[in-house]
């Protein structure tokens, strides 16, 4: 049953644990809220920052736990009252909460086999693999950044693209969810729109249609980003016309 609080579904949508109905109506409703759109990229990198940890099989009383500590905890709506904390940053605090929701929401989505994260075993994970470390810290400042602007727009075969731009930290985030997988022997590749002319921004991880990718290099006032399909490896300029063009947050 679709919540009467959308607002509540970016949890549950970042972590792909919501029905067809229920995606399709969030999607909708992303496309109008932008504090749940920010929040909805914010869960997806955090997300994609746990399943860098190596895993362990959970314990058979995890499941009962997690379920008996959830029912205590309501999440709050993007945008809503402020929890009222005794000392710390504002910014900082609502950070590190989201990062600690989505840990929950992953733990609670990978129920009946599959894997929780530990939390020490992650960061061992991260440091033996210094370029993803360097990424996903890289989209952890540009979510966090306080001027980062968020938009969202629907793609070919009903993926959904988010962009994160943070013009003091002048670098960019996107966040895709449902691309269906390049051609055999092709790559996404993701270019920055530099009026017209078009920049490369690095390449997509093959066979995953939903990923959070730090675009490479520098904004430096680019007006929007594509994608196209290119050979393995990437081309030095589109090979094709793109198939997906945004504009990127003002």
């Amino acid at each position: 049953m679709i919540t009467a609080d959308l607002h509540l579904l970016t949890g549950a949508y970042a972590v792909d644990a919501l029905s067809d109905d229920e995606r399709a109506v969030f999607e909708r409703h992303l496309l109008d809220c932008e504090a749940c759109a920010q929040e909805t990229a914010e869960l997806t990198a955090a997300a994609a920052r746990l399943g860098l940890a190596v895993t362990e099989t959970p314990r058979p009383a995890l499941r009962e736990q997690v379920l008996r500590s959830i029912t205590t905890v309501r999440q709050d709506a993007p945008g809503g009252p402020a929890v009222p904390r005794a000392s710390g940053a504002a910014v900082r605090n609502r950070t590190l909460s989201r990062w600690a929701l989505a840990a929950c929401v992953a733990a609670a989505a990978t129920f009946g086999g599959t894997t929780i994260w530990q939390h020490q075993r992650a960061e061992d994970a991260i440091n033996r693999a210094d370029r993803a470390e360097q990424a996903t810290d890289g989209v952890t400042a540009v979510l966090a950044a306080p001027d980062a602007r968020t938009r969202v727009a629907r793609l070919a075969d009903g993926a959904t693209g988010t962009v994160v731009v943070s013009h003091s930290r002048d670098r960019a985030v996107f966040a895709v969810s449902g691309m269906a997988s390049p051609p055999s022997g092709k790559v996404y590749q993701l270019w920055f729109d530099d009026a017209g002319t078009m920049r490369s921004a690095g390449l997509m991880a093959p066979g995953s249609g939903d990923q959070t990718v730090l675009l490479k290099g520098a904004v430096d006032g680019a007006s929007g980003m594509g994608i196209t399909v290119e050979p393995a490896g990437g081309s030095d300029r589109p090979s094709g016309a793109p198939i997906a063009l945004m504009e990127l947050p003002a």
